[in-house]
């Protein structure tokens, strides 16, 4: 398939995280990935700190386009501005890199890919496909989407938790504590994203819920 589209028709504000348009989902692009960020003001943190290591990244070479607006880009403790029409290249998976925006409307395309291998989304962007129902509201469609990511890749923290939040929304309580439980036993870390997140808020003051975040002792589980 072949189209065309403008990255402001592609964008999706998700929670307080800058504008993202989905450029590869979008076009259902199998050989590379490739996405774009917005920034609606200056100051904003338009590329989170990162690095291309661990479980949810991809080991991915990244090359980052500044499109429109300007940005300050930071790899490896290495400051770089980044006026409209610059590349920024990061080799290596360790290095850590950020940009902040320094004009409204900063706009940055990233394309990546790990050198030697055909391509395959990072689990991070498989993740973050199925926000998109979330802001949309759908969270049948949610749920169904992460169910078909863990038939894919079973025991994901990452699609649990995400699965539990929209069974949660659902109000089907009993499978978003399993669901949570699994992914906290998992990746313990999700225990603090549990505690503030929205999507539990229907089961905040469940004694298994307080159990599973640690927030009370053993006496609310269920075995």
């Amino acid at each position: 398939m072949s189209g065309t589209a403008n990255v402001n028709e592609m964008a999706l504000r998700i929670g307080d995280d800058p504008s993202w348009a989905m450029v590869r989902t979008h076009f259902d692009i199998k050989s590379f990935g490739v996405n774009a960020y917005i920034a609606d003001e200056p100051g904003v943190r338009v590329i989170e700190e990162h690095d291309e290591l661990g479980e949810r990244a991809g080991g991915h070479e990244e090359l980052y386009f500044v499109a429109n607006g300007r940005a300050t880009f930071t790899v490896d403790g290495d400051e770089i501005d980044a006026p409209a029409g610059t590349f920024v290249f990061v080799r290596d998976p360790a290095a850590k890199r950020t940009a902040v925006a320094e004009e409204a409307g900063t706009t940055i395309v990233i394309a990546g890919g790990k050198p030697g291998e055909a391509f395959s989304p990072s689990p991070w962007e498989r993740n973050a496909e199925g926000l998109v129902h979330f802001a949309n509201e759908d969270y049948d469609k949610a749920a169904e989407t992460y169910e078909q990511f863990l038939d894919e890749q079973p025991g994901d923290a990452g699609f649990l938790y995400n699965l539990a939040c929209a069974e949660s929304r659902l109000g089907r309580k009993e499978s978003a504590l399993k669901h949570l439980r699994e992914c906290v036993e998992t990746e313990e870390r999700f225990k603090e994203n549990a505690v503030a997140d929205p999507d539990f808020d229907a089961i905040r003051d469940d004694p298994e819920f307080l159990a599973i975040t640690g927030q009370a002792g053993s006496a609310g589980t269920r075995s």
